[in-house]
């Protein structure tokens, strides 16, 4: 098993932008403390949802401040950056860091960030395979050029090189994408607004076997009910404001969630309640969908203080025993 630790870099009410980068950055390297394997960051622009800009920036920083776990993107968006300098960026970061840094890359979304840094919707819409393939042929080449329909260059040298591999998984959230990193050979990065039945189907469709990733919301509580209260309560007060900024850059009708509905059923889907509860639904998880490669997102109860609290708590209490556990069910299928 693996475990990583997701933030989001969320702001909550009363708090400015310094606050939330600041609590994140101390709750990746409490994260380290706690015993996560990894820290994964997202990235959004132009709202209170995620004040990080740039995952792969972020990262850098939060590699720095750590020394022992890997650092990941999730996501950094392809359709509004250049393939080739975030594939710069990403060999740096695991030249610097000793190959600690993981890429987590993703289309996005039709928002406006499409017109504010001018890729345009043909690049959200039509560009992502074209990005991708030009991404893994930077981090995997001496000498890249390229004749596209998104991008054309003549042939330059690739800097930095570095030995160090950088893993690349690809967020899906639908069968194409998921056909797209399956033709790749990429793992599937999966997102925490589906549950294990989603999730199966998905490492079904796929159909052979890779280091895919499952991301869920996890909250700690001495009692089950205790904890869907607080994330019920507490989250909706971040969620709602920060839903309200994801905007279509064009006249497209978005279905707006009800961020009460959506902590109630993020609650029914994932590791939420006392540590034996968010034992039992993590392996429930890895038995249902065979990924043992799990992201934690620990932020929900919308404070630094429950923040930090959740990851000491699931870093004590859940953790070893889900890995023990694990370990068990392996050491009892292999053959005498």
């Amino acid at each position: 098993m693996r475990f990583g630790a997701f933030l989001l870099a969320t702001r909550f009410p009363g708090q400015s932008d310094d606050d939330a980068l600041a609590r994140t950055v101390e709750a990746a390297v409490a994260a380290e403390r706690a015993g996560f394997d990894e820290v994964w960051v997202a990235e959004h622009h132009f709202m209170s949802y995620g004040v990080c800009p740039s995952a792969a920036t972020l990262a850098g920083f939060l590699l720095g401040a750590t020394s022992r776990v890997h650092v990941g993107t999730a996501v950094s968006v392809l359709s509004t950056q250049h393939p080739v300098a975030l594939g710069e960026q990403a060999a740096m970061l695991a030249a610097v860091s000793g190959g600690r840094f993981r890429l987590g890359v993703g289309r996005g979304g039709p928002w406006r960030d499409l017109e504010v840094f001018g890729t345009g919707l043909d690049r959200y819409e039509r560009g992502f395979a074209e990005s991708l393939d030009l991404l893994l042929t930077w981090l995997g080449s001496e000498r890249v050029g390229w004749s596209g329909e998104h991008f054309a260059f003549r042939e330059v040298p690739v800097v930095p090189r570095t030995a160090h591999p950088v893993p690349v998984a690809v967020a899906c959230t639908s069968p194409a994408t998921e056909a797209l990193a399956a033709e790749r050979g990429l793992p599937m990065l999966l997102g925490m607004h589906v549950g294990d039945e989603d999730k199966a189907g998905a490492v079904a469709r796929y159909g052979r076997p890779a280091p895919h990733i499952s991301t869920a919301l996890a909250q700690v509580a001495d009692a089950r009910e205790a904890a869907v209260r607080l994330v019920t309560e507490e989250m909706p007060r971040w969620l709602g404001p920060g839903l309200d900024g994801y905007v279509p850059v064009d006249d497209r009708p978005r279905q707006r969630r009800d961020p009460y509905a959506y902590a109630r059923e993020l609650c029914d889907l994932h590791p939420v309640g006392t540590p034996d509860d968010c034992v039992d639904a993590i392996l429930t998880t890895v038995e249902r969908t065979g990924i043992r490669h799990v992201l934690l997102m620990v932020e929900a109860a919308g404070s630094r203080a429950a923040t930090l609290e959740n990851i000491a708590r699931l870093g004590e209490q859940v953790l070893p025993r889900v890995r023990a556990a694990v370990a068990d069910d392996t050491a009892s299928a292999e053959p005498a």
